[in-house]
């Protein structure tokens, strides 16, 4: 089979191949080749050609035409030595040898170009040299004068006449026509004859002057074709002088209007000129042309039913609004008489009319329409005498004995005893209006009050208001035990009258009433109704959720009523205990009116909890705290101790209980204290207080052998290595302090403050290589640490290599986008200008977070903007109360730019809050000298410490 194979099968064709043709075949085309035959005037397929091209013959045409332009084979076209200046053959196929042979002609040209090209470029070269010389250029020519002017002195140069324009002088310098008035004389000298010229006499011609053959000069013996509007009265001559005084007048007066009498100068009066304005500016806002089009559509409906109140109405305001007042009142009356039974057209016909007419179109308005309440509200308000008032509504209620609004208008105008009396007559002709009820019970005595809501509660059976208005008049009068049975009362009434309970009504109604001040009846209506239609799982979020609403609406007493009834089911909930306990810390009772809060209900309610929830340590803790804030520290003691009864070898009680004894100077009892808890309950966190006791005694022995004790135990506890470097810093021991520090790494390599303070301590003494290098082996242990890149960040900042620190930056903020304390450091790494921009970008990416706040504040505050600073000092403390930082520079900034009182806030404030954190705050807090200094002192330290420097 492999050796019939044909060598060529498979293998592409040679060059110019055409199969059969060494056998005498030719090849031929079909009418599948090259598509369907088509006659010369039909169209082409593209339907947007331009005329001449829209055929197909004319396609042809353009192609053959384009052929011939190819082939230009004419006789003027043809050279003997070059032949046709076109290529003969460009229509054929350009095939490889044809490429070949024009590749061996190119190379033939450039090698004979070569050895022609050093003599023709010295040819070229000489042409253009023998030019130059025959035709220099402008340039070349003025080059020796050009020489010459650094010859000219400064007198002959100045003395170089200017450049002038050789145009006509009448072109450059056009002079305008000049008209010359002509004077009054010369018109009154005229007047005075009566003459006029209409013709030349031919004798001035013939004698070439103005004579004339009478001896009178220019007296004619025609009457002159005078004017009768312009003679003067009784003489019938024209008084020039006049005229030109009242000119005169009527300019000075213009002047006087615009111009300053004193100094001379032009100057605008800034009234006259804006009332002339406003008088000239249209009242409406719409185009004239769209006033005309409104004004003829509503003539139109007007024509159309002239009983449609509101075309009167519309087509008045119309022209109201367009200025012309008296054509809309003429068509409101007109309306009047077309509509006498509209109340509105009534009503918008006394807006439009001046006071007495007003009262005339109201007094014609109640004939026609003597039930209507608001034409005699409105005639009442036109009236400005109480008299009239009282007279026009007593009116008004005799024709519509039934309405309330009028009669709650005549009640306000009565004294007490005459409401009174109207409010018996009121509820008699409207029995079904709470409000007439209510306010009539409130005039009565106590009694009669009582009789007036029962007779209220018979006519109207389905209102909660007149059940509370009950409970809170019971209340005022001192029964507050028949309180709780009326709201009970109240519900079930309402539920037996088919009245649906809803319970946000009624919490609404309870805060109105904490408001007023009826705490009983308020309380009464949340135990009432706080348990209806809440699911029984629900039960707990929602009443906690109502508290927290009820608390932002200034409803203490209501909260606390929730709170209380929510202790009730849940006596056991130690979260429950715990919100009503914060409440109460925060909202507690008050002594009296103006009295700060006292903690008298903090403390029976913790008492209360602990009983129901002995297991929780906080409670206990709250407890033991309110009493040591009074100054009860045997209380607190006492306290403490059934705690750890209740909670044996609990942690969080035995530091409370050494807390209380160091706090008040009892050290010895404190370490004792700490001793049962390293031997009962011995935790990280008891060595560490243990260190620390012995340290800031001044125990440097006793608390380095301490914290070697605690390290045998917890070697993974930080803390306990930062205190041993920190100690070891003290004492001016910077290797066992290095030492340490690499220890703790060793053991707690995920700890950002032990890598920070080895990092200071290097910087510290000098070792800034060293520094850098711990600083970044960190930050690969610790990869997205922003604390650890900010470090970085200002380790290269104080070495003065800012380009460094922005790099760091940059890449910071790569790695940790959304870290605020990174922005907050970027906003102020930026220059002035730009740190606007750079807050911006802050604020889009950490919104709420307070470093960036912080940061905003601060840029404000640089910027001298007081007020905006201070908005955003408050907004920062409201979002992170914790932030020791904040507070400091809120206060520091109220130091500089606050008053005594604005100072004093910030520091309560700050004192409630107790914050904790913050990269200054914890500096000055857990040092050492300052560990008995309180909040306050503690933030007077840290704003001392902060200078204004950014």
């Amino acid at each position: 089979m492999n050796k019939k194979k044909k060598p060529f099968l498979g293998m592409p064709a040679p060059l110019g191949y055409v199969p059969g043709l060494g056998r005498g075949a030719t090849g031929f085309t079909t009418r599948s080749d090259i598509g369907p035959a088509r006659d010369a005037n039909d169209p082409v397929d593209d339907r947007h050609a331009p005329p001449g091209k829209r055929t197909v013959g004319d396609q042809m045409k353009k192609n053959q035409a384009a052929d011939d332009d190819d082939e230009d084979l004419n006789d003027t076209n043809y050279d003997e030595f070059n032949g046709y200046a076109g290529s003969l053959f460009s229509s054929g196929p350009y095939e490889k040898d044809d490429e070949e042979a024009d590749a061996i002609y190119a190379a033939l040209d450039k090698r004979m170009d070569e050895r022609r090209k050093e003599r023709r470029e010295q040819r070229e070269k000489e042409e253009i040299e023998k030019y130059r010389m025959e035709r220099p250029k402008i340039q070349q020519q003025f080059s020796d004068l050009k020489r010459k002017l650094a010859e000219v002195t400064e007198e002959e140069w100045l003395s170089i006449p200017e450049v002038g324009d050789a145009r006509n002088k009448r072109q450059r310098n056009p002079r305008y026509e000049k008209l010359t008035p002509v004077p009054d004389s010369f018109f009154a000298k005229h007047l005075q004859t009566g003459e006029n010229h209409t013709s030349v006499d031919p004798r001035q011609t013939q004698f070439g002057g103005l004579n004339t053959p009478y001896p009178g000069g220019l007296n004619t013996p025609y009457p002159g074709g005078m004017t009768p509007g312009l003679m003067t009265p009784g003489t019938g001559e024209l008084d020039m002088r006049k005229i030109g005084q009242a000119r005169n007048t009527l300019m000075d007066m213009r002047l006087s209007q615009v111009s300053d009498s004193v100094s001379g100068q032009t100057v605008v009066d800034p009234k006259g000129y804006l009332t002339d304005l406003n008088s000239m500016i249209p009242t409406h806002g719409g185009d004239i042309n769209d006033i005309k089009k409104a004004r003829l559509l509503l003539k139109s409906v007007r024509e159309t039913n002239p009983h449609h109140p509101p075309a009167w109405i519309a087509s008045a305001r119309l022209e109201e609004v367009t200025g012309k007042l008296q054509v809309a009142r003429n068509l409101i009356m007109k309306g009047t008489e077309m509509c006498p039974k509209s109340e509105d057209v009534w009503l918008e016909a006394a807006r439009l009319q001046p006071g007495d007419t007003a009262k005339a179109v109201v007094a014609q308005a109640v004939r026609h329409l003597p039930q209507s309440v608001r034409i005699y509200i409105r005639a009442a308000e036109l009236e400005t005498d109480i008299r009239a008032k009282k007279r026009v509504l007593r009116k008004a209620l005799e024709h519509v004995p039934n309405s309330v609004r009028l009669w709650k208008a005549a009640v306000e105008l009565e004294e007490p005893e005459d409401a009174r009396i109207m409010l018996s007559r009121a509820v008699e002709c409207c029995p079904t209006s709470v409000e007439l009820w209510l306010a009539l019970a409130r005039l009565e005595t106590y009694e009669n009050a009582r009789k007036v809501l029962n007779k209220a509660r018979e006519n109207i059976p389905t209102d909660r208001h007149i059940w509370i208005t009950a409970a809170k008049l019971e209340e005022a009068n001192g029964n507050t035990q028949m309180v709780e049975k009326i709201i009970d009362r109240a519900i079930t009434s309402l539920r037996a009258n088919g009245v649906e309970i809803n319970r946000e009504q009624w919490i609404q109604d309870a805060e109105e009433c904490d408001r007023a001040g009826s705490v009983a009846t308020c309380q009464a209506v949340m135990r009432a109704v706080i348990g209806i239609g809440i699911e029984e799982e629900d039960r707990k979020h929602t009443w906690m959720e109502d508290a927290d609403s009820c608390v932002a609406h200034n409803a203490l007493e209501c909260a606390r009523a929730i709170y209380a009834y929510a202790l009730q089911v849940f006596p056991s909930k130690k979260s429950v205990w715990l919100r009503a306990a914060y409440f109460e810390k925060n909202h507690g009772t008050r002594s009296s009116g103006d009295a700060p809060c006292t903690r008298e209900s903090l403390e029976a309610l913790l008492q209360r909890a602990v009983a129901h929830c002995p297991k929780a340590e906080v409670l206990w803790l709250m407890g033991a705290k309110s009493k040591w804030l009074a100054g009860d520290v045997p209380a607190a003691r006492s306290i403490l101790a059934l705690a750890f009864q209740a909670n044996p070898n609990s942690e969080e009680i035995w530091l409370a209980a050494v807390k209380l004894e160091s706090e008040n100077d009892e050290y010895e009892r404190a370490r004792r204290l700490l001793a049962k808890a390293r031997s009962s309950a011995p935790t990280a966190r008891v060595f560490m207080k243990s260190v620390k006791l012995e340290w800031v005694q001044d125990n440097i022995r006793a608390a380095q052998d301490l914290c070697e004790e605690a390290l045998r135990h917890y070697e993974d506890f930080p803390k306990l290595w930062m205190m041993k470097g920190q100690i070891e810093e003290q004492k001016e021991m910077m290797e066992k302090a290095r030492e340490a520090y690499n220890q703790g790494l060793k053991k707690c390599p995920h700890s950002t403050p032990l890598w920070l303070l080895l990092s200071r301590l290097e910087e510290k003494i000098g070792q800034l290589t060293r520094a850098r290098a711990i600083l970044e082996k960190s930050r690969l242990k610790n990869p997205k640490n922003p604390g650890l890149w900010l470090e970085s960040v200002r380790l290269e900042y104080r070495a003065g290599l800012k380009n460094i620190a922005n790099t760091l930056m940059a890449k910071a903020l790569q790695e940790c986008p959304n870290s605020g304390i990174l922005w907050s450091e970027a906003i102020f790494l930026e220059a002035r200008p730009q740190r606007r921009t750079k807050s911006v970008d802050a604020l889009k990416k950490c919104e709420h977070d307070p470093h960036v706040l912080l940061a905003v504040a601060k840029l404000f505050w640089s910027q001298r903007k007081i007020t905006k600073a201070r908005e955003w000092f408050h907004r920062t403390v409201k979002i992170d109360s914790d932030l020791g930082d904040a507070w400091a520079f809120f206060y520091k900034f109220e130091l500089q730019h606050g008053t005594e009182e604005q100072q004093e806030e910030v520091r309560k404030r700050c004192e409630s809050a107790e914050p904790r954190h913050g990269e200054l705050w914890c500096a000055v807090s857990k040092d050492i000298a300052n560990w008995q200094k309180k909040i306050g002192d503690i933030l007077r330290l840290v704003a001392g410490r902060i200078k204004n420097t950014f």
